[in-house]
């Protein structure tokens, strides 16, 4: 088996895309290599714990409406054609990511690390959600079938912030500076929402010279 670290915010929409062209070469090649695993970079590391309105958060941003407008047409015109539906209209907040990373880590710990990011993506691209706001963090879980109970109590702590924060720090000093960054086998750094049949490649490339 390969590992295959995954660097991520799930208020990356590139991050969304990028891995969703990922799974669709998993699902051409059941038999790839791949154990996956998901690791914390914050966007936006400085955003206040309750988040903020998006559109204030865009505007401070790019500067203007108009240019943070500009900057999300090749995310809308690439999740189009991808038939992967983005609602930015109902987007009333970014949040800071701080405690979604926390689910995702807690999640792991229950095998369920890759349900709970792409349900955060989901739930934060597709439908608008609050994914800094407990409640909703506590909803996501119990759909995975984690005891929002515990997740709760859990959020409502400092549990594993320290952690998410250091790991976070930890890929900046390796030079990581963008989001998504996948990483193969410890070695090889690959940037970027990449497309499918380029997965499709690396996998072949990998199950050929495990074949050897």
């Amino acid at each position: 088996m390969v590992k295959l670290d995954i660097v991520s915010d799930p208020v990356c929409p590139w991050c969304y895309i990028g891995k969703v062209l990922l799974d669709r070469a998993l699902e051409q090649r059941p038999d790839h290599p791949f154990v996956v695993e998901w690791h914390p970079f914050q966007l936006n590391p400085d955003m206040p714990r309750g988040g903020m309105d998006r559109r204030s958060h865009l505007v401070s941003k790019f500067g203007s409406k108009e240019a943070a407008a500009a900057a999300y047409a090749p995310v809308m015109a690439r999740a189009e054609a991808m038939d992967l539906h983005f609602d930015f209209e109902a987007m009333a907040r970014t949040p800071n990511t701080l405690d979604a990373h926390r689910l995702i880590h807690w999640a792991g710990i229950e095998g369920k690390q890759n349900a709970a990011a792409m349900a955060l993506f989901a739930a934060y691209f597709s439908e608008g959600r609050d994914i800094g706001d407990a409640e909703v963090l506590a909803d996501i879980a119990d759909s995975l079938g984690i005891d929002a109970g515990i997740v709760t109590k859990l959020l409502a702590t400092d549990a594993d912030t320290d952690d998410i924060r250091a790991r976070d720090q930890q890929f900046r000093e390796m030079g990581i500076t963008s989001v998504p960054t996948f990483i193969v086998a410890a070695q090889h750094a690959v940037p970027g929402a990449q497309d499918t049949d380029l997965w499709l490649r690396v996998i072949d490339e990998i199950i050929g010279k495990h074949a050897e």
